[in-house]
């Protein structure tokens, strides 16, 4: 009995290598696992002893994978075990035979686990895919001074490998609650949106998009902002994306009725307008913990020539942890034809913290 034990436990770890991927290196070294993943220029595998190893493409003499990989190289597919002949990688295929192509035109492989990741990742359900965050500050005070303010926002974006939908909110409310204090309600705006985006190419891209806004003090109770257009990939990589935009919107605005001390009366205005939108958005990563963003959008009134709107955002948001982070916000909104007595801008500053989801 202890004959065939020993047996079995040699023909394990004899078998146990002709089981696994095997990558011989130009340097002699060889490394024994499960190959996870290429992008031509590196090249992840799975092993027991080190978990995963990442190599150079360009340092590995030979490859032999015994189970099948998903190769893209000079422009086609194929699937099978992989095994290299000088500087060619050859592909067995079960219904084409063996497909070779130089090492060079190699840009993807793919375990059949990284394979099935990327086809969902191509068509995510509605409910997957969304990454995003919530923004939270809350400050109050007693004593000489009564007050207390909150502003909360949302950001939510889902990525498709050619499309991208993004939803957002903020609000910020503030109070004096002093007795003598007038007004009260020192502040009471909220904002939201929605836009998606469809690429044509790698650069050029099409979106629509719809915002709205109200304003307490500024009077208005509801702008809401319908467009569309085309826009450009200017960068495009993992720590800096730079999108350049530009199309048509149409507006609609309503602010309601108000009374100037002492006793001027200013009606109610409700207005629909058609303008132009120029813009930008900004993202960049500051190391491994610091993502900086920016978005500037530019509303030339095509209705009434001369007029314009804006608005300006800037925030940063530091991971503490993987779920937690610190985040500062600026936000300045900007028309140039408000109602009487009413100022042109408003600007929104907000500190607090940062919870972040994925799904």
């Amino acid at each position: 009995m202890r004959r065939w034990i020993a047996v079995s436990l040699f023909l394990v770890s004899v078998a146990s290598p002709l089981l696994s991927d095997q990558l011989t290196l130009k340097n002699g070294d060889r490394l024994s696992g499960a190959i996870s993943k290429s992008d031509g220029k590196t090249l992840v595998i799975k092993t027991d002893y080190a978990g995963d190893v990442t190599v150079k493409f360009d340092a590995i003499e030979s490859i032999t994978s015994a189970s099948d990989l998903h190769v893209e190289m000079g422009g086609k597919s194929a699937v099978g075990p992989v095994t290299t002949s000088g500087e060619n990688v050859v592909v067995a295929t079960k219904t084409a035979g063996p497909v070779e192509a130089p090492r060079s035109a190699v840009t993807v492989v793919r375990s059949p686990a990284e394979q099935a990741a990327y086809e969902k990742a191509l068509h995510p359900g509605w409910g997957e895919g969304w990454t995003g965050g919530v923004n939270v500050g809350f400050a109050v005070t007693r004593g000489n001074s009564e007050t207390k303010n909150l502003n909360i926002a949302f950001t939510a974006v889902r990525k498709g490998s050619k499309d991208k939908l993004g939803l957002y909110a903020n609000s910020i409310y503030a109070t004096n609650d002093l007795s003598t204090a007038s007004p009260h309600t020192t502040a009471n705006a909220v904002g939201g949106g929605v836009r998606y985006d469809r690429d044509f190419n790698p650069r050029v891209f099409v979106f629509v998009n719809a915002d709205f806004f109200h304003d307490q003090l500024q009077s208005l109770d509801l702008r809401s902002i319908f467009g569309g257009g085309l826009g450009f990939h200017a960068i495009k990589n993992d720590a800096t994306t730079l999108d350049l935009l530009a199309g048509v919107n149409y507006t609609h605005e309503g602010y309601a009725s108000f009374t100037i001390p002492p006793d001027t009366f200013v009606p109610a205005i409700s207005r629909s307008l058609a303008g132009a939108t120029v813009g930008d958005e900004f993202m960049h990563k500051l190391g491994k913990s610091t993502v900086i963003t920016q978005n500037l959008y530019f509303y030339p009134d095509l209705t009434n020539t001369g007029e314009y709107r804006g608005t300006f955002n800037f925030g940063t948001v530091t991971k503490i942890n993987k779920w937690l982070g610190w985040q500062n916000s600026f936000t300045d909104i900007y028309a140039s034809a408000p109602p009487e007595g009413k100022k042109k801008n408003d600007i929104l500053l907000s500190t607090g913290l940062n919870f972040s989801f994925a799904h």
